[in-house]
């Protein structure tokens, strides 16, 4: 704790926020230019422009995803610190378990105190002094303000009237009108305790301020998080032992041994509740707020729309942001109950959704795998499938994606992300999700229902707990799917959820299989981007092959868009029409309509992303993968056959020289390596 200010301590800060060097801001204020201030960048995502604030996006283990729901954060805190309606609300985001609520409001409070420990932002309150003086407080010798009140609430309150107080700073100080008009634009009344004993010291120095003054020392407000002040949490208690007490504090028989007038409202300790210590312009966070009895959710009905503390009549005003939230059913059965309704009125209601990308969900899903090392059971090392999270993150993203008439989960998953599908564009996604979240039940929006990350978690602790993983000594990505499933078996109560979960995981292990096939063949040509080679060369073919200066060589000269070189290409036009076959691409038409889309996202995707690479086109890698294990392989026909008869020396040789390759460039292991090729040679997931 810093150095308490001596002298006239409340003027020395007074003079202090006029200059500049101390903050005099509510919740609202600070936590709008926290945020703010981090910085701001407009992004696309889903179709629609939204705004990625950076302070979400900040440390190891920061936000991933969750855009409208900050924005609508965002939103509240910024009108709330503008005077808008937000400021008698509380922000309450209601969602299905596992989607990041808590985890959200966590990393807000996180900031918000690193925020508030740099010097000039830093939070003080005041302090009464010398009350031997003041008499009747037995041996207590100093009382601090209950609710941490910022001591421009004292200073604001030195004379008997609020007019004569903002005339004495006034000359004090020579603020201007428009300044001593911001400072009183945040004017609030002392709390009844700070009021009370700020009058037993008028009284005892006969209104002289200087003397009063003498009597307050200035102290900063703890940022120790475990104290519960600035950012406090109160979670939903059962039902016996929670009551009002825990929110408001209650009437305390230690200081009644001490004070002799039975009137001082100083007998209630205020800070035996949890809002008391947030109310110096802090954070409450109010865990499972409909889980509540119905007698505290009486008193949050009182707190949020008054901001103030109520005990036998007296009266503490109080400076917090109230963020709350709650899982689906438990709003659903609190909304049911009609008589409860005023409280939902005075709560900005945020709808959370569970992340929809799958490219986002990659760092979810090192998140719920974990940094560190992974040990088997016998403490061996575990090696990591370089294939597992994106097998985790497309499964559990698909079972959050709905049903559609209009698009196939695929296409929907895809365009999710941000990538190509076939014809299908964006604005058929973004026309999705605006007719379901016109639904008025919840769990059929965009994004409301699927296997949340305590479930993925759940499943990654079935795939390290397996005989297979610590036999292996490795995290096969196949072998999730089955850990899903038994999550879905186990954890889904809902028949018609669980049989879709079951679909969706069919669906994931098809787009694990495709992988797969390019992985093969990336290992068979001993390079890791091989296929990658392949499809921009297919890409840049059918862009050359109707080139004006196209010589009967067949060469075709162009300029890299990723590096700015000149190359020439041969154009093969064997080649693209055995891939175009693939592609079920029978007449001249099909086929030309097919080039024009390709050529037409070529003129698109490049001007924005120089390093566009088509890999995301599934179809198009998946038919050239085909072309090029089936043309390359002679003998056995393709390298499925090669790789699984392998009683001649060609065949093992070639199957040795893979399994290095997968080892050496690829991040395979050989317990995975092996069960890829395994995997690569089964007919399952084929079709």
């Amino acid at each position: 704790m810093a150095a308490k200010i001596k002298g006239n301590a409340l003027l020395e800060h007074v003079d202090a926020v006029k200059k500049g060097k101390r903050a005099f801001e509510d919740a609202f204020q600070g936590v709008s230019r926290m945020i703010l201030d981090a910085g701001i960048q407009k992004i696309t995502v889903k179709g629609k422009s939204t705004y990625q604030f950076n302070l979400f996006s900040q440390g190891k283990k920061h936000l991933v995803g969750m855009y409208d729901e900050i924005n609508a954060f965002v939103s509240f805190v910024k009108d709330a610190s503008e005077g808008g309606s937000s400021r008698e609300m509380a922000f309450v985001l209601v969602g299905e378990p596992g989607n990041g609520k808590t985890f959200f409001v966590d990393y807000l409070c996180d900031r918000y105190r690193e925020f508030l420990s740099i010097p000039e932002n830093q939070k003080f309150t005041f302090r009464f002094t010398h009350l031997d003086q003041v008499g009747g407080y037995g041996q207590i010798q100093f009382i601090e303000s209950q609710t941490y009140e910022d001591p421009m609430i004292l200073a604001m309150s030195l004379e008997t009237t609020k007019d004569r107080s903002m005339e004495f700073l006034a000359k004090k100080f020579k603020f201007s009108d428009h300044q001593i008009e911001r400072i009183y634009a945040k004017y609030r009344p002392l709390g009844a305790c700070s009021a009370y004993i700020w009058n037993q010291i008028r009284e005892l120095c006969d209104n002289d301020i200087e003397k009063m003054l003498s009597f307050v020392e200035i102290t900063p407000v703890p940022l120790i998080e475990s104290l519960g002040t600035i950012t406090g949490k109160y979670p939903a208690k059962d039902k016996i032992t929670s009551s009002a007490v825990d929110l408001i504090g209650e009437e305390s028989i230690q200081r009644l041994l001490h004070i002799t007038d039975t009137n001082n409202p100083y007998r209630f300790d205020l800070r035996r509740g949890a809002l008391a210590r947030v109310a110096g312009g802090g954070i409450h966070f109010a865990d499972e707020i409909y889980k509540n009895k119905k007698d505290l959710v009486q008193v949050y009905l009182g707190v949020i729309q008054n901001r103030t503390i109520e005990l036998d009549g007296f009266k503490w005003p109080i400076d917090t942001l109230i963020i709350a939230t709650s899982n689906n059913s438990e709003f659903d059965t609190f909304l049911s109950e009609r008589e409860e309704a005023p409280i939902v009125d005075r709560c900005r209601i945020c709808y959370v959704a569970h992340n929809t990308d799958y490219k986002i969900q990659k760092t979810l899903t090192e998140y719920a795998i974990g940094k560190d090392v992974k040990r088997s059971l016998d403490h061996e090392i575990l090696h990591q499938d370089p294939n597992l999270n994106y097998a985790a993150s497309v499964a559990v993203v698909l079972t959050r994606l709905p049903k559609s008439e209009k698009l196939t989960p695929v296409e929907t998953l895809k365009l999710a992300a941000g990538e190509v599908a076939g014809e299908k564009s964006l604005k058929t996604l973004a026309e999705l999700i605006d007719t379901l979240n016109q639904d008025t039940d919840i769990t059929k929006r965009f994004g409301q229902k699927g296997l949340g990350q305590r479930n993925l978690g759940r499943a990654v602790q079935l795939l390290l707990e397996s005989s297979e993983t610590n036999e292996g000594k490795c995290m096969f990505a196949l072998d999730i799917f089955k850990a899903l499933e038994r999550t879905v078996l186990d954890y889904v109560q809902e028949p018609g959820d669980r049989a879709k979960y079951m679909e969706d995981l069919k669906i994931a292990r098809g787009l694990y299989r495709e992988r797969i096939m390019t992985e093969m063949f990336n290992a068979y040509m001993d390079e890791p981007l091989a296929i990658k080679k392949d499809v921009l060369n297919y890409v840049n073919m059918i862009i050359g092959v109707d080139a004006e200066q196209l010589g009967p060589d067949m060469m075709w000269k162009y300029k890299d868009p990723q590096t700015g070189e000149l190359k020439a290409l041969k154009i093969d036009e064997r080649y693209i029409k055995n891939v175009e076959e693939r592609l079920g691409l029978k007449t001249e038409e099909q086929r030309a309509s097919f080039r024009n889309s390709v050529r037409k996202i070529y003129g698109q995707k490049l001007s924005v992303d120089p390093n566009y690479d088509f890999m995301d086109n599934l179809e198009l890698v998946k038919a050239i993968t085909d072309v090029r294990l089936k043309s390359d392989i002679a003998g056995a026909g393709s390298l499925v056959g090669a790789l699984a008869n392998r009683t001649n020396e060609e065949n093992q040789k070639l199957y040795d020289r893979m399994i290095t390759t997968m080892n050496d460039k690829l991040g395979y292991c050989r317990t995975c390596a092996q069960k890829t090729i395994e995997y690569f040679c089964s007919q399952e997931d084929d079709n």
